[in-house]
């Protein structure tokens, strides 16, 4: 081998026992603890949120040494972006009510303001839409509902039901939402009415107003859904009272995200979610 590679016998039993540099061994330690990170993240996290966690570790690196190990290493963020639908139906004559959270997004106490909204998730069998109800004292989503239309009586007053089962109502409580036809529903007005709860909306075409909402379903979406392929809309209602308890796996055991397994991982990146948000966290 050292004839073919035209080096001494001396010196290559020189390499052989030499001692790795202090740099090669902060590539490898650092190599490790990104690829650590990136396998946590059930490969959600790009350079920069993987930067972040190694600065909270306190491993000093740049975030483009980061970018230059992960490229080296192949992997990257599954993070991408899809067609939104339209959920928010305000096309009516029904009443609408004042912006009373007027973006103050957070209260001393629980059950002060609660806010809520509705998404969806596409599946090969057609649309399903998620709603949820987020108390802003801690982030928590106190309840939520998964159906396959978007009528008051599937949607919110579903996702209202748990939300008192889970966390009780309190006099001046606020609950804010868009202007969808679900919310301005006589029937879940009612509802609200006999609690004595105060409802507030956004104004009209003003994501800004809900922007927890809005935040809670950016990183649901980025995090588990947009990267998987759903393919029936079975629907299998579990409690997330308890969500520091941990998420079952997002696959079955042949490997195809369902709907059931879609709201078992809730409890778990509503967790990533909320630390996120305490964190000021954003982008990848």
């Amino acid at each position: 081998m050292c004839r073919v590679l035209s080096i001494s016998r001396s010196g290559y039993y020189q390499w052989l026992s030499r001692e790795a540099s202090s740099r090669s061994i902060a590539y490898a330690s650092d190599t490790k603890a990104i690829v650590s990170i990136y396998d946590t993240s059930k490969k959600r996290y790009g350079s920069y949120k993987i930067h972040a966690e190694l600065r909270s570790r306190g491993i000093n690196t740049s975030r483009n040494r980061v970018a230059r190990i992960m490229k080296k290493q192949g992997i990257k963020s599954i993070i991408n972006k899809k067609y939104r639908v339209q959920t928010t139906d305000s096309n009516h004559t029904n009443k609408i009510s004042e912006n009373l959270l007027n973006r103050n997004f957070y209260p001393q106490a629980s059950s002060h303001s609660w806010v809520s909204d509705i998404t969806y998730v596409h599946t090969e069998q057609g649309w399903l839409y998620l709603t949820t109800i987020i108390d802003l004292f801690d982030r928590k989503v106190i309840g939520w509902s998964l159906s396959d239309n978007m009528t008051a009586d599937d949607t919110v007053i579903r996702a209202w039901s748990m939300a008192i089962t889970n966390r009780d109502v309190k006099p001046g409580l606020i609950f804010h939402s868009d202007q969808g036809v679900q919310y301005t529903a006589t029937k879940f007005r009612n509802i609200l009415k006999e609690e004595s709860i105060k409802q507030s909306m956004s104004r009209k075409g003003n994501c800004w107003d809900n922007a927890p909402s809005e935040s809670f379903f950016h990183t649901l979406k980025i995090e588990c859904v947009h990267h998987m392929k759903f393919k029936t809309m079975a629907v299998q209602a579990i409690s997330v009272e308890n969500v520091a308890s941990p998420a079952p796996s997002f696959f079955e055991q042949t490997g195809a995200p369902t709907l059931v397994s879609l709201t078992m991982q809730c409890q778990e990146i509503e967790l990533w979610w909320r630390h996120d948000y305490s964190q000021g966290g954003g982008g990848r």
